[in-house]
């Protein structure tokens, strides 16, 4: 089993079952836009939407930072020189 692969999960390095840089792509647009948002609403006093703003912007930080993990690893095991569209 590839190592970019979490245990248990269908897929292959070179098919993987989750299209890794979309999920960037959509992972920086939500850090992005919940940061931008919690600071907003914390500007108007809703406590309690910055925070719960500021709790999705860093599920989002998580996220990156499994994508790039695992974007690591697939770097590792494939052969020099390889790209992937945003959908693989």
């Amino acid at each position: 089993m590839a190592r970019s692969q979490p245990s248990g999960r269908r897929g292959t390095v070179g098919h993987a079952y989750s299209a890794l840089n979309l999920r960037l792509a959509l992972a920086s647009f939500g850090l992005v836009f919940f940061t931008i948002m919690a600071v907003l609403a914390a500007r108007a006093d809703l406590v309690w939407l910055a925070v719960l703003f500021a709790v999705v912007a860093l599920t989002a930080v998580v996220d990156l930072v499994v994508i790039q993990r695992r974007r690591a690893a697939r770097r590792r095991e494939e052969p020099p020189g390889s790209r992937h569209s945003l959908f693989e």
